[in-house]
């Protein structure tokens, strides 16, 4: 009895991983892929972060490091939800409603409160002014709590065996930091 309910469980797993990759393998399937490996912090989404944060951040040093916390923190925090799913042959458009912390206004806001008190930023004669004017920027962001909608529109498409995402355009990805202004 013990050997028949054993291969049962072996059949029924077997069944259970290859009914799940299939279930994937549907255009909102991949997408929520792929979110998941945001939120998971996936190791292929922190490389991309590091790249993002050496070539195209304007900080430096500890700086960088507390910018690349933040992100992981949206991250973390990012939440989505399928908003819909068309597919045209072996195309498919499935639109993404995310929520973010809302990156973009809380550095605006830094922005202006620096443009607005230069002095607090400029009298110290041990730091630069840049270094303060940064350090100030990521405290903003580090303290927000607001968040955000944005929508995304993924683009796929299909080999007839697998859907595959299309690169995302780089609105989407500061929409994804919660950096993107309209």
């Amino acid at each position: 009895m013990k050997k028949i309910r054993s291969y049962l469980v072996g059949i029924l797993l077997v069944f259970l991983f290859t009914g799940c990759s299939d279930m994937m393998n549907t255009p909102s399937g991949r997408v929520e892929e792929f979110m998941a490996k945001y939120q998971t912090m996936d190791s292929d989404v922190l490389e991309d972060l590091d790249k993002i944060v050496d070539k195209e951040s304007d900080y430096d040093g500890d700086h960088k490091e507390e910018y690349k916390r933040l992100m992981q923190k949206q991250y973390q925090n990012l939440s989505y939800k399928i908003k819909d799913e068309k597919i045209d042959g072996n195309e498919a458009i499935v639109e993404v409603e995310i929520e973010v912390f809302d990156y973009a206004s809380a550095k605006e806001d830094a922005e202006d409160y620096i443009d607005n008190h230069e002095e607090e930023f400029t009298n110290d004669e041990d730091e630069s002014a840049k270094y303060k004017e940064d350090e100030y920027i990521l405290k903003q962001l580090g303290t927000t709590t607001d968040k955000i909608n944005y929508t995304i529109t993924f683009y796929l498409t299909s080999d007839d065996e697998k859907w595959e995402l299309q690169e995302l355009k780089d609105s989407d990805i500061e929409k994804i930091h919660g950096l993107y202004q309209s």
